[in-house]
């Protein structure tokens, strides 16, 4: 229970701007109340670490995420906001600043800007302005994302075609560097051409921005109307996710003693329920209780549909799972090194996948009356225990043995899964292999690949990226984001992760099968 020390300690933070101050003491004001109600098994699995809620707050009153239809914002204007139907560019960015200062979400700030590429285009081929004309006025808008939505969970979306939109973000954030926005480019191997790719990948070399997504098998699962949005979070326009709660798969074999069959049969389903439990209970306060799909002004005008929204089932931990009950049944081997422990993960995950595909959940009218699997990407008070189904950080074996080990789950999942590769500066003397790299992974079937290089100021912490530099600075930071990064570094050591050379012959090196 929230205590006034608490809130005086928040009040006093020298940590915290005016605006993270407000924000945090919104929180606690709201865990002042009591949670929604589940049962005592259900909570007792929260108590000790087997269920979490991410911390959302004891009453939902706002999704966690949401994506807004802002085309239809565009086309037809806002009587909430007063606003008429965009004319030209110039009404185009103005209308768009203005209604994401008054989009909900988890953050406080937007999650989603919008496919901007696509958003922008006609307004930019009407207009008929050269490349130069049109970075200056981008270089406006973008400075303005950063300065008044500091927070790296902020995101926009970039369409497989190459368009003059997307190259002038790319030449805006090598040249700019900012942290915000986190950037997603759709490739699908048809439409998105190897120069493209190659712009986006030295501007990654760059900035740590864009990462990458396989659009046929996002729109396969989600339709074409779909973003990535915050960390990996892949989710339809239109709506969102009520919710984010995850299974901390460590902790529920540590909580029995049962070997891998009989974990499967009984134990993982059970803790499975309690965390679908957990999720109902909060679906049903923020659709039932809080009244969001009614009171909204997105929902009210139709940028935002009960009927696309879905929750979002997340798992982490696999890692430290398999390699605990390969021990149990007293064999060798651990995640992403041997064989037969990576063939347990993907049993486990099968399972889940499974078990999710069939549990009804409500309000997920956007996923079929059912929830997405969500490889979780980790949070800053995760100790000890690997982030979604990644190999542990410091561990990662040979780049073709990393991707053959994690890429035969990502179909697995479709609200989103991630692994992040770290390159090292050879990468920037042959981009086309970087690019080679990414096609050749999404054709082994990755849905998302995201790599940093290790050389520049940028380091992506579970799915969002910050500034090595800002990590070091003075109390006060602008970025809320950078206070969640430091203690990511610090508990899971995100900034040690294995560097990989893009060089050829390394593939015959220490290859396992």
């Amino acid at each position: 229970m929230t205590t006034l020390d608490e809130i005086r300690a928040t009040v006093t933070d020298p940590y915290l701007t005016y605006r993270q101050r407000v924000h945090a003491l919104a929180g606690l004001a709201e865990n002042l109340l009591e949670p929604p109600a589940v049962s005592g098994a259900c909570r007792a699995a929260q108590d000790c670490g087997i269920v979490c809620d991410m911390y959302e707050g004891h009453a939902p009153y706002r999704p966690r995420y949401t994506l807004p239809d802002y085309g239809r914002l565009l086309e037809q204007g806002s009587a909430f906001l007063e606003l008429p139907p965009a004319q030209d560019l110039d009404d185009a960015l103005a209308h768009l600043l203005i209604a994401y200062a008054n989009v909900p979400s988890i953050t406080g700030y937007p999650v989603y800007f919008g496919d901007l590429d696509s958003l922008l285009l006609p307004y930019v081929e009407a207009a008929g302005i050269d490349d130069d004309a049109l970075d200056a006025t981008l270089r406006r808008f973008w400075r303005s994302l950063d300065r008044m939505f500091p927070d790296a969970f902020a995101h926009t979306d970039l369409s497989p075609v190459d368009n003059r939109v997307a190259r002038s973000i790319f030449r805006l954030e090598r040249e700019l560097l900012q942290v915000v926005p986190n950037i997603t480019l759709k490739v699908d191997p048809e439409k998105t051409s190897d120069d493209y790719l190659l712009d986006a990948v030295r501007t990654v070399f760059a900035c740590g921005k864009p990462h990458f997504v396989n659009d046929p098998m996002m729109t396969s699962d989600l339709g074409p109307e779909y973003a990535a949005v915050s960390c990996y979070n892949s989710l339809r326009i239109g709506g969102g996710s009520h919710t984010l709660v995850r299974i901390n798969l460590k902790e529920s074999v540590l909580a029995c003693s049962n070997t891998v069959d009989s974990y499967l049969a009984t134990v993982l389903p059970e803790h499975l329920e309690l965390t679908a439990e957990l999720m109902e209970a909060r679906i049903r306060f923020l659709v039932e209780d809080a009244g969001f799909f009614e009171s909204d002004w997105l929902a009210r005008e139709g940028l935002l549909s009960l009927s696309r929204f879905s929750a979002m089932f997340g798992i982490y931990g696999l890692a430290e799972a398999t390699n605990l009950l390969i021990a149990r049944d007293g064999r060798a081997g651990t995640y992403g090194h041997d064989l037969e422990a990576d063939d347990l993960a993907f049993r486990i995950t099968s399972h889940i996948a499974d078990w999710v595909r069939e549990r009804p959940m409500p309000y997920c009218a956007g996923s079929g009356g059912h929830a997405l699997l969500h490889s979780q990407a980790g949070i800053d008070l995760d100790v000890d225990v690997t982030a979604g189904t990644r190999i542990p950080v410091g561990t990662e074996p040979p780049l073709h043995l990393h991707l053959r080990t994690v890429a035969r789950h990502h179909r697995l999942f479709p609200a989103g899964i991630s692994d992040v590769l770290s390159f090292d500066e050879t990468a920037t003397r042959n981009p086309q292999a970087v690019v080679d790299v990414i096609r050749g992974a999404f054709a082994s079937g990755m849905r998302d690949f995201t790599f940093n290089l290790d050389s520049n100021d940028f380091i992506r912490i579970t799915g969002y990226l910050v500034r090595k530099s800002d990590l070091a600075r003075q109390p006060g930071a602008r970025h809320g984001s950078d206070l969640l990064a430091a203690g990511s570094v610090a508990a899971s050591h995100v900034d040690q992760r294995a560097v990989k050379r893009v060089i050829s012959g390394e593939s015959g090196a220490g290859a396992r099968r």
